[in-house]
């Protein structure tokens, strides 16, 4: 519009130039139409009522048409036209009276719709007003010459009449591209007359006019603005209506062309010179002060008269040379009320252009009046007192929007006053009431808003002025104001205040503007208080609810806020106030600076402060992708980090924040790229492209959290140009990370293994996905492993989701490949005790079989890390540091792992040398005296940790039961021999029993086992050296072994050993050299010696009776297969004879002897020894409810090896039987494994059973008789035909004592078989 109305020749169409023709002379267009013939033949009309006949439907459909969105027009364009005739003679006139007759038709159309415009129906006026304006976009110049037609036709219209056709004329006047001079001039005239009359209308009428007037001034204001200057400078205070049109020009761009309103503003300076005479007027200047302190129609508004006064009065001012005038004249305007916000905003600006010329002199009266009393209660007052005072009570938000005006005007001469205008500003700020109170709640707030909020704004309006006014001097860089921090205090304490659960003003909107201004001074923010800044502005966005709920908090305002609008300018401030703050320090440390603040929000539980978060990042990445701020020889600080937090929330549930990082990686990216360019490989820029913004399903990105519209092009994603990114995110991930270096990705792996710690699932799985991709990717190549091993145990036990746990352990895996002996010695220090998630991470370390050798390998030799402390032999305090525990650790995680079935195959493959690293361990916890429990007098906690003792004797163990070695476990366990290894004194017994128990199963490790004794028996330690010799001295009995060690070799072994620095080990070594394997005439030597020591077994001495079975049973072992076959029948009777006797320690010595002899001649055939065998199952069996332990064991014992000699089915069950179970499955268990043999054998089984009824041991008579009971049961029929009347009498004794039996199951079962036994013995009657 402003091209449109610049003051230039008038140009004209031809319609144009008829109507000028009669413009003069408004009676002779009148005549021409009224004159000229219709051709239709219509009746005229009076000239004086311009009515004509009825519009035809053509003439009417052309009436409707819309006001074009351009004023392009055609030559003769015309709204309302002349229906054609369709008659053959109207198609014969002559074309230019058609245009005459058109013309006149559509004048006098008009001219009735203006006087139409009398009418008081509502719809009929806007009807016709609507047409007027059509018709003028068509022919202006025609209908502007019928309004000044119908002016001056009908001088005694009324008000409201003319206060319509002024509404008409201002449209008509600027639909129109030039107005001639002549239209001007009465157009002009009219107004100027009428915008000062007083009608019933009042100020409405006035300013109907007077916009005219301003519709003049569009096209010619120069000759408006001497008519203005004319009236104002009569020395008479100007009309209202004066003012208002002045008003309307200063405060509106669009009247004036390019340049006009500099020209307009020194027109209006000029008459400011010229008007000051009249401020010692003092009628004028009354008029002045009553005009300014008028109050106005309502509060938010100011009529352009007065507000265009208070500048004129500021002018006026600003050139008056008197400054004891401009003095008075200031603080007058300050003793006026301060009530109104458009009048203190008046008051300041008048200041402010007072202070152009006087700026000491403007600072003294603001100085002077903010000591005065209506300032001091305005600061002081917490309510009102009167009516009076209400006029004082925002005078301190007055003296802040001067100072913001008066650094506004002051221009170039403000910055050696910004640290004086700063302290006043801040003093008032620290002064007012709401700084003093609490975060207010949403009633308090309601309270206290109209105070705080003027306030609040007048402090905001006030700095943004101040600052603005010193960004905008060149000479602000250089200069270093003191004031800046003190003022960003009082921003930060502001934003504090702001209720955190409304959005309801722009607040924090100009805070952060404020803000980024400010940063931009010198000196330059530290990094403490930026911190600050950056926290709690973030906190004042990010931690706002949902816009929905911002909304509902402002549905009781009368003009509630457009909240989405307003989220939206707010969120843009403060990305603004981020980027500031890169733009004046870009540097890479700075962009991790301002991240770190991110982060915390990046974490956020809530998806809105994610959300939000993740767009500020976004914005910031890109502003650094395409502004090539950063040095890209400097390297990134924790970019890492970046990328890792990015790469899970490209997984967040919120679609949109899955969008705004999927884009911040495309940015980084570019970034990285740029950075990590060389000079022989250049990267090329890239031109960003679109990602699709809607996913698989359609639903747009933006459709959750805070973006409830399309957001707008500017904000959509763009990525290089490559297209890498349209990958899924962990493909995106991967392509970054290939421009990070090592330690950026440690520092990648870091932050995801902290991410693993979060309570967010989504987050821990995102974590665990980086955390995988990352070491699949680059994992060979990371240093500090074993620190990162430590972190994922930390954070392993918080996982609880399976998948992710699964990742992170098979991240493990993958790490275990390359660093082995680092995450091995990591996991020993969190391996006493080895809890159910360190356990797990083992098994991930051995998830492979190849590594699972190489862990079970470094086990071992962390194992053989045995330093033996101080004082550990005398049980002295032990020292702090605590060395053997990495050793104990070991053990124990050997011991674990034995259960694991990612170790099973590398366990039994290195079953040789576990077993003599565990029999040596063993050796060096007894050495090493470690407490194995609590003290006494003291409770055991809860959750105890098995003493080393028992850890390394379960190692052991578990070694020979997890590894199929069974029997060798059964050997020991049913001796009761595993406290042989509790104490350093009998450990050589424990490890010499476990060696036999390997040569009598014939054990096939026995081979394997020999090579590892050769390395052992060099060992720098005594301890294996002695374990080494112990079994090597038993293997000797084994022919097995010669296979790996020929005799001569084992010779020249022992040989040796006997120069050994141990004694123990030069012992141990020539009683081996004493084996028969070395000496075969001691065969039957022994063999000599066999009838003497069993004679011995009739003396009377139990002890002697003990020892002489022993003897034996060692002569039986020294003798070997071969030597004992001879004297075994022999031997095995006298044994067995001595199964019943009354001295428990025989009845013991006997049943282990027994055991012995059948272990002696163990895979050969027994022929005359197996009766024997047989006849001792149904002792051995009733001789396990004996009530002497040690005979119970020995029973055990033998009963098992005669089981396997006699080979038994199911030889493991049996054994597991023998030695845990103890009810009634065992006693079915054990008594169908004895009586489904043979018919021969049952007789026999069943007469024993019988005899032993008469046993005066009453646990041995009961089972003897639950023996029976069960036989009886299965096999009635036998039974009975075995069983005379003396058998079945003694059974009916046996059966009714028993029903008196303490035990509640016995009782029931003997009365059971009691009379099961009744049916029986009638059976044959």
């Amino acid at each position: 519009m402003d091209g449109q109305h610049s003051e230039k020749p008038h140009s004209h169409t031809t319609d144009d130039r008829m109507s000028s023709t009669t413009s003069q002379n408004p009676r002779s267009a009148q005549h021409q139409a009224g004159t000229h013939g219709n051709p239709e033949g219509d009746a005229q009309c009076p000239t004086s009522h311009r009515i004509f006949s009825p519009i035809s439907r053509s003439m009417k459909d052309l009436s409707y048409m819309k006001v074009p969105a351009h004023r392009d027009r055609q030559a003769h364009p015309t709204t309302i036209l002349l229906c054609k005739s369709q008659s053959s003679q109207a198609a014969l006139v002559p074309k230019e009276h058609k245009m005459f007759m058109e013309e006149a038709y559509n004048a006098a159309v008009c001219f009735k719709m203006l006087w139409d415009l009398n009418s008081s129906d509502p719809l009929r006026l806007k009807y016709i007003i609507k047409k007027i304006k059509n018709m003028a976009y068509g022919a202006p110049n025609l209908v502007l010459e019928t309004i000044h037609d119908y002016f001056v036709d009908n001088p005694e219209i009324s008000s409201r009449h003319k206060f319509r056709l002024f509404h008409v004329l201002e449209a008509v006047i600027e639909s129109s591209d030039s107005l001639e001079e002549a239209w001007e001039k009465s157009f002009m005239q009219l107004a100027l007359e009428n915008m000062t009359k007083s009608t019933e209308l009042e100020e409405a009428y006035q300013d109907a006019a007077s916009n005219v007037l301003l519709a003049i001034c569009r096209h010619s204001w120069r000759v408006v603005a001497r008519h203005l200057e004319t009236k104002v400078l009569t020395g008479v205070f100007p009309h209202r209506s004066l003012l208002y049109v002045m008003g309307i020009l200063t405060s509106t761009e669009a009247i004036f062309n390019q340049g006009d309103k500099a020209c307009w503003e020194e027109h209006l300076a000029q008459m400011a010179v010229k008007s000051v005479q009249f401020l010692n007027t003092d009628a004028w200047y009354k008029a002045l002060l009553l005009a300014l302190t008028k109050p106005d129609q309502t509060s938010q508004e100011q009529p352009p008269e007065k507000a265009f006064l208070f500048i004129y009065y500021g002018l006026i001012l600003q050139a008056e040379d008197n400054s004891t005038t401009v003095r008075a004249h200031l603080r007058s305007l300050l003793d006026t009320s301060h009530q109104w916000p458009k009048q203190r905003e008046g008051m300041a600006l008048t200041i402010g252009l007072a202070a152009v010329r006087h700026l000491d002199h403007v600072w003294a009266v603001l100085e002077q009046f903010g000591q005065s009393t209506p300032i001091k209660w305005s600061l002081q007052s917490s309510c009102l007192k009167n009516s009076e005072d209400l006029q004082w009570k925002w005078a301190s938000s007055t003296m802040l929007l001067a100072y913001g005006q008066m650094a506004v005007r002051a221009k170039a001469h403000i910055l050696p006053w910004v640290d004086n205008i700063l302290s006043r500003m801040i003093f008032y700020f620290h002064y007012s009431s709401w700084v003093w109170l609490p975060r207010a709640t949403p009633l308090e707030h309601g309270l206290f808003t109209a105070q705080d909020e003027t306030l609040k704004q007048s402090f905001l309006t006030a700095v943004l002025m101040l600052v603005g006014a010193i960004s905008r001097n060149e000479g602000a860089h250089s200069y270093k104001f003191s004031q800046i921090s003190e003022l960003l205090e009082c921003l930060m304490v502001l934003m504090e205040k702001e209720p955190q659960d409304t959005l309801c003003t722009s607040t924090r909107q100009q805070a952060f503007h404020i803000v980024t201004s400010l940063c931009k001074l010198r000196p330059p923010l530290d990094l403490e208080r930026k911190s600050r800044i950056l926290s709690v502005c973030l906190h004042s966005v990010l931690a706002l609810p949902l816009l929905d709920v911002l909304e509902k908090h402002t549905c009781l305002f009368l003009e509630p806020p457009n909240i989405q609008t307003l989220y939206n300018k707010t969120a843009e401030a403060l990305d603004q106030m981020l980027l500031s703050f890169i733009v004046q320090n870009p540097t890479t440390n700075e962009l991790h600076f301002l991240l770190s603040h991110l982060y915390l929000w990046l974490a956020s539980e809530k998806a809105h402060e994610r959300q939000r978060a993740m767009h500020s990042c976004m914005t910031l990445l890109r502003f650094l992708s395409q502004n090539p701020y950063l040095d890209p020889k400097e390297d990134f600080k924790r970019i890492g980090q970046l990328v890792c937090v990015l790469g899970i929330l490209c997984q967040d549930p919120d679609r949109a924040t899955q969008h705004s990082s999927l884009e911040g990686v495309g940015h980084l990216y570019q970034l990285l790229r740029c950075q990590r360019a060389t000079e022989t490989q250049k990267v090329e820029v890239q031109t960003p492209e679109q990602l699709s913004q809607v996913h698989g399903d359609g639903t747009p990105v933006w459709s959750s959290g805070d973006q409830k519209t399309a957001p707008p092009a500017s904000q959509e994603p763009v990525f290089p140009k490559d297209g890498v990114l349209q990958l899924g995110s962990s493909q995106v991930i991967k392509e970054v990370m290939k421009h990070l270096t090592m330690a950026e990705l440690t520092d990648l792996i870091w932050t995801a293994i902290e991410g693993l710690g979060s309570t967010s699932p989504f987050r821990v799985q995102a974590a665990a996905d980086v955390l995988l991709t990352t070491i699949k990717e680059h994992g060979a190549n990371l240093e500090t492993v074993a620190n990162l091993g430590r972190a994922i145990h930390l954070q392993l036990c918080s996982i609880r989701i399976p998948q992710a746990k699964e990742d992170v352990l098979h991240a493990v895996t993958l790490l275990a490949r390359s660093h082995t002996p680092e995450l091995v010695a990591t996991f020993l220090d969190f391996s006493i005790p080895l809890d159910s998630h360190a356990f797990r991470l083992w098994r991930a370390l051995g998830a492979e079989q190849p590594v699972s050798r190489v862990v079970l390998a470094m086990l071992l030799d962390w194992l053989r890390e045995r330093p033996l402390p101080g004082g550990a032999r005398n049980g002295s305090p032990q020292p702090k540091d605590q060395p053997w525990l990495r050793s104990l650790a070991a053990m124990n995680t050997l011991h674990e792992l034995q259960f694991a079935r990612e170790f099973k195959k590398a366990v039994r493959e290195a079953h040789p040398e576990l077993l003599l690293a565990l029999l040596t361990q063993l050796h060096y916890v007894l050495e090493l005296n470690l407490p194995e429990g609590p003290a006494p007098g003291q409770e055991a906690p809860e959750t105890t940790t098995p003493s080393p003792q028992s850890m390394s004797l379960e190692a052991l163990r578990s070694l020979l039961s997890t590894t199929g070695h069974w029997q060798d476990f059964a050997f020991l366990e049913l001796q009761d021999a595993w406290k042989l290894f509790t104490t350093i004194h009998t450990y050589p017994q424990g490890v010499g029993l476990l060696a036999r128990a390997m040569v009598q199963n014939c054990c096939q490790q026995i081979k394997a086992v020999t090579s590892q004794l050769l390395p052992s028996l060099q060992s720098k330690e005594e301890r294996e050296r002695k374990a080494a010799i112990l079994i090597l001295t038993e293997f000797l009995y084994s022919p097995t072994m010669l296979e790996v060690l020929p005799r001569q070799a084992a010779l020249t072994t022992l040989a040796r050993s006997l120069r050994d620095p141990s004694p123990e080990v030069r012992v141990l070594s020539l009683q081996g050299l004493g084996n028969i394997l070395f000496h075969p005439e001691k065969g039957s030597l022994l063999c000599g010696q066999l009838p003497p020591f069993l004679d011995g077994f009739f003396q009377n001495s139990e002890q002697a009776v003990v020892q002489v079975m022993g003897t034996v049973s060692d002569v039986l072992h020294r003798l070997g297969a071969h030597g004992a076959a001879t004297q075994s029948l022999r031997v095995a009777i006298y044994a067995r004879s001595f199964f019943d006797d009354e001295r428990a320690g025989i009845r013991a010595a006997a049943m282990a002897l027994f055991g012995d002899l059948v272990a002696a001649v163990a895979g050969r055939e027994l022929s005359g020894l197996r009766a024997q065998v047989h006849q001792s199952m149904v002792p051995l069996l009733l001789h396990l409810r004996d009530c002497c332990p040690a005979v119970v064991k020995q029973a055990k014992f033998s009963l098992y090896r005669c089981a396997l000699q006699l080979r038994w089915r199911l030889p493991h069950t049996l054994f597991c039987t023998l030695a845990w179970e103890q009810g009634l499955s065992a006693r079915h268990f054990l008594w169908t494994r004895l009586m489904t043999r043979s018919q021969e054998e049952f007789s026999i089984h069943l007469a024993q059973a019988l005899s032993y009824l008469h046993s005066g041991h009453r646990h041995i008579k009961t089972w003897a008789a639950l023996f029976i009971g069960y036989t009886t049961c299965y096999h009635p029929q036998a039974v009975s035909q075995m069983l005379n009347s003396v058998d079945t009498n003694l059974l009916f004794s046996t059966f009714e004592d028993l029903k008196k039996d303490p035990e509640p199951g016995i009782r029931e079962f003997a009365t059971r078989q009691f009379s099961f036994l009744q049916k029986v013995a009638a059976g044959p009657q």
